[in-house]
């Protein structure tokens, strides 16, 4: 059976390397349109395969850098990203790294998605932090708000925040992606905010990012083909 893949899902390619990593996108096929290559990759040759997938197998790019660093740093490493002509980019969601991003990367199509608070964190973590007192959904979208207003193309943030923030008037027409996505029956694993793709969907969110449920199974392009009949429903 052909199934068109659906560019609302993204698959984490959470492999060590260049190698594991076309495998698993030569495994899944036409299956998944858009993958999210990370830095644990990044010195596993990350880049050259995100080259790979996008100019020779026309798949879509999200690379989840997390730049975080003084205006005049993140602007240069934006600016060489953007070179690549890949689709999503990562940095901290702080107002002033949110808009060096936004020169880095003018004149280009690469959209700047701002992380506001990391799936895996709750209230404790925060607290270690240093990070002020407060509901951990409602700084969230306090920073979501800040880093849109700065010019952040969407954010990253989870599931069981995407409806609040795409109730934001500066958040019309921006992008909201949501890992912490597990499907039906999976493990959490690491983390600690999670829905269901179909759910995400439903929330608000325009993409959902998959990993380990995918990459980790015993027949990853099944695995995938059951998460886009899911959102076929939506």
């Amino acid at each position: 059976m052909t199934m068109t893949a659906d560019d609302r899902l993204i698959v984490a390619l959470d492999v060590p390397n260049v190698v594991q990593g076309l495998d698993l996108a030569e495994r899944i096929g036409d299956a998944v349109s858009f993958y999210k290559i990370g830095l644990g990759m990044l010195t596993g040759g990350g880049l050259a395969l995100a080259n790979e997938l996008k100019q020779e197998h026309g798949k879509r790019i999200f690379l989840d850098m997390k730049f975080f660093d003084i205006g005049a740093t993140v602007e240069a490493a934006v600016r060489g990203i953007a070179q690549y002509d890949l689709d999503f980019l990562t940095v901290h969601g702080d107002p002033q790294v949110v808009r060096a991003a936004g020169e880095g990367k003018r004149g280009t199509g690469l959209k700047i998605l701002a992380v506001t608070v990391l799936t895996s964190l709750d209230r404790a973590d925060l607290d270690a932090n240093l990070i002020k007192p407060g509901d951990i959904h409602e700084i969230t979208l306090e920073r979501a708000q800040r880093a849109l207003e700065a010019g952040a193309d969407g954010v990253i943030a989870s599931p069981q925040e995407a409806a609040m923030i795409r109730a934001l008037p500066v958040a019309k027409g921006r992008l909201i992606v949501t890992p912490g996505v597990r499907p039906v029956g999976a493990a959490l694993g690491d983390q600690k905010r999670v829905a269901t793709p179909a759910q995400a969907i439903r929330d608000g969110a325009d993409h959902i990012v998959v990993g380990r449920p995918v990459w980790a199974a015993p027949d990853p392009r099944a695995a995938a083909q059951a998460i886009v009949t899911e959102l076929a429903t939506i």
